[in-house]
């Protein structure tokens, strides 16, 4: 793709340092630190504040008042020169926040590709987020949370630091998680516990109907039939050895720190979150 020459608004303050590609609009009043980088083709508002060591890819939307950049709310943070590094595509809405990594946490913070976060949401230092997730309004991500790709965070959702959420997962709005969400899965309440399989969201990725099959299946043994979780695992492992989506679900679901959320009462054994 062929860009044109960057435009900079007189008013913005631009540290002769930072790297602009080409193509790059930068609104008024916007202020870039001389440690940033911005990708060819990135739109920059106005009264943006993008500060530290951050990396922004190619074709980024960023919106009036984000902060990106700003270093964690962390009290061991002591300095360290850890990085923000985002990837290309991306919407960046009014007032998110986005922190740099620490020393305690691999020194990124990360942000792949194709992803929207809308307002007031918040990704916090050593964050790991993938590819085509949103972030509804108020999102809020502690430090170290990992997220996999096609994720959708629901407005006013907290998430505990250190929790992951696996693929597919829809977070419905209010949820506080404090466990890891395995994929493909929806997670309501507080303290959130799973409410069946991401059917609508599985089904608009365009996955096969025998496969949405066998994750209902799998989604019954590891939470419907009172099996130790090992034990479920090994047994989806023998009988769904063909299917890639099971096999990624079992091995979220294995290699837990934190344990996952449970469906709680009579909730549907076999899932299905169609309304959503």
């Amino acid at each position: 793709m062929t860009y044109t020459a960057s435009f900079i608004h007189p008013s913005a303050v631009v540290a002769p340092e930072a790297q602009i590609g080409s193509g790059v609009e930068i609104g008024p009043y916007t202020v870039i630190g001389p440690y940033v980088t911005i990708g060819a083709g990135t739109r920059v508002g106005p009264h943006v504040v993008i500060e530290g060591r951050t990396t922004i890819g190619r074709e980024n939307q960023i919106f009036q008042f984000a902060s990106i950049g700003a270093i964690p709310q962390d009290k061991k943070y002591r300095g360290e020169e850890s990085q923000l590094i985002i990837g290309n595509h991306n919407a960046i809405r009014e007032f998110a926040t986005l922190h740099l990594g620490t020393e305690g946490g691999g020194m990124v913070t990360r942000i792949g590709n194709h992803n929207l976060l809308m307002n007031y949401s918040h990704v916090a230092h050593d964050c790991q987020i993938g590819n085509s997730t949103v972030l509804a309004n108020g999102a809020t991500l502690a430090g170290h949370v990992a997220i996999e790709d096609y994720v959708t965070v629901g407005g006013l959702v907290a998430i505990h630091q250190f929790t992951r959420i696996g693929e597919s997962a829809l977070l419905a709005g209010g949820a506080m998680v404090s466990q890891d969400v395995p994929p493909y899965c929806v997670a309501t309440g507080d303290r959130a516990h799973l409410n069946g399989l991401n059917l609508i969201g599985l089904k608009r990725r365009g996955f096969a109907p025998e496969e949405i099959s066998a994750l209902k299946k799998a989604y019954r043994t590891l939470f419907a039939e009172a099996l130790p979780l090992k034990d479920a695992v090994l047994r989806l492992r023998e009988e769904f050895s063909a299917s890639v989506a099971v096999a990624h679900l079992t091995a979220f679901v294995a290699e837990s720190q934190r344990g996952v959320c449970r469906p709680r009462g009579n909730a549907d054994p076999e899932g299905g979150e169609e309304a959503l």
